[in-house]
């Protein structure tokens, strides 16, 4: 394809042997638009086609240093429009005499038009020196203000602030034990650390999709997957590792002192908790308080003495029965013969727990089952609903996100293969994270 020069009444054209470069035209936008200033063309506007020569530089090509006077066309004489042919090759004195003249032109400019004896040579090393300096110190600057790995690795309060967790260390054992499992997870603008971050955010502040998307610089598409990719993972993974039922010998070894002798064969400290829902999900004739009942989603949580969360069961919506919610999330199939399950107030499954050979006890409630209280009860043994309430307690101050309401999208079943939702897997998620960090709250 034959190249004409789009410059008024320049006529050069790229023929063989005339030593001529012609230029498109950049792809920058400022320096574009500078470029098409300086051609100078009423009304016009370069296509993909069009070239500038090489005449129209006072070095006879093009710089993409923003600094020289070669980064924008600038030679526009009548007698370089009028050309045919470009002029010989100028010696390379003449060359360098040129462009030491448009140096001084600019450093002129610089100065705000100083007189030329006032005027001196540029040294460019100390410019270049100076902007790697500016550049560094911007650099640190970004950083620090950054959600990166170095950001957070010696800060222990801004990883608590982030992620609930008590410390980096604790925080880059949970990535360690995620990476191998992220792999599939294809994201060209998060690092896998970030993917954890912004979902341990998510947990931990309860922030929207579209603040993340802002404080990451992505879509909120890639924050809404990244989000379910990450939980689905740590679900599989971190769950099973962080909460687990304890062996019998263990329970023993490790009971607070409150339990040696009023329970010793204590297994768990069970409870129900709510949470409420995002939006309407009842029929429009539900009014009043069996409406509000139907607006929550309802776990039965199990803790051991030492005050980590040893079962979380499915979530159910609306209301339902403690007894239907033990036997169909699993928790009876863990109790074994002669273990105790102790609760705060009558849940509905003594008779469930003795059929595993189990006992079912209340807290402060006589041996023979009667629902009143014993006078003088052990004060230990009263404040099991306290233990319960301080580690629900801690759970959700530390993930937020488990305080409500909860958005419809999470409570839809996530996988065709589990009963389990989405926010299902969170609670399990938040109590497991928990349960990684020092308790602080023994039954003692």
């Amino acid at each position: 394809m034959v190249h004409t020069c789009v410059v008024a009444g320049c006529r050069n054209r790229r023929t063989p042997g005339t030593g001529l470069s012609f230029y498109r035209f950049p792809r920058d936008p400022e320096r574009k638009q500078r470029w098409i200033a300086a051609v100078n063309r009423q009304g016009w506007a370069p296509n993909d086609g069009s070239r500038l020569c090489s005449t129209h530089f006072i070095s006879g090509k093009q710089v993409k240093n923003p600094r020289s006077p070669d980064y924008v066309p600038s030679v526009f004489t009548p007698l370089s429009l009028d050309m045919k042919e470009p002029n010989p090759p100028e010696v390379p004195d003449k060359q360098e005499a040129r462009v030491e003249a448009a140096n001084a032109l600019l450093f002129l400019q610089c100065q705000g038009g100083s007189e030329p004896e006032e005027t001196s040579i540029v040294n460019f090393d100390d410019v270049f020196k100076a902007l790697r300096r500016e550049n560094r110190a911007l650099r640190e600057s970004v950083e620090k203000m950054s959600l990166s790995e170095n950001c957070l690795r010696n800060d222990a309060e801004k990883v608590k602030f982030y992620t609930g967790l008590p410390n980096f260390f604790v925080l880059e054992t949970v990535m360690l034990l995620l990476s191998p499992h992220m792999d599939a997870i294809r994201n060209a603008k998060l690092s896998k650390f970030q993917q954890l971050l912004l979902t341990l955010m998510r947990l931990r502040l309860d922030l929207r999709n579209q603040d993340l998307a802002y404080r990451f610089g992505v879509k909120v598409g890639t924050v809404v997957r990244t989000v379910n990719h990450v939980i689905n993972i740590m679900s599989s993974t971190l769950v099973p590792t962080a909460v687990f039922w304890p062996s019998r010998a263990e329970l023993r070894k490790n009971l607070p002192a409150a339990l040696h002798s009023s329970c010793p064969d204590c297994a768990v400290i069970v409870d129900c908790f709510a949470v409420p829902c995002e939006g309407p999900v009842i029929k429009d004739n539900e009014r009043g308080a069996a409406a509000a009942a139907c607006n929550v989603l309802n776990y039965l949580i199990g803790v051991a003495p030492q005050g980590v969360v040893t079962f979380v069961s499915r979530g159910v919506l609306g209301n339902f029965s403690p007894r239907n919610l033990a036997q169909g999330s699993g928790f009876l199939c863990k109790l074994l013969p002669g273990d105790v399950v102790l609760a705060s107030r009558d849940l509905d499954i003594s008779d469930a727990v003795a059929a595993r050979g189990a006992r079912f006890d209340i807290a402060g409630c006589p041996e023979d089952g009667s629902s009143q209280r014993a006078e003088g009860s052990p004060p230990e043994t009263l404040d099991v609903q306290a233990h319960v309430e301080r580690v629900v307690s801690m759970v959700r101050q530390r993930y937020t996100m488990l305080t409500g309401p909860v958005e419809r999208a999470f409570t839809t079943t996530a996988e065709r293969t589990s009963n389990l939702s989405t926010f299902d897997k969170i609670v399990q998620v938040a109590c497991a994270l928990n349960n990684l960090c020092i308790s602080a709250a023994p039954l003692e």
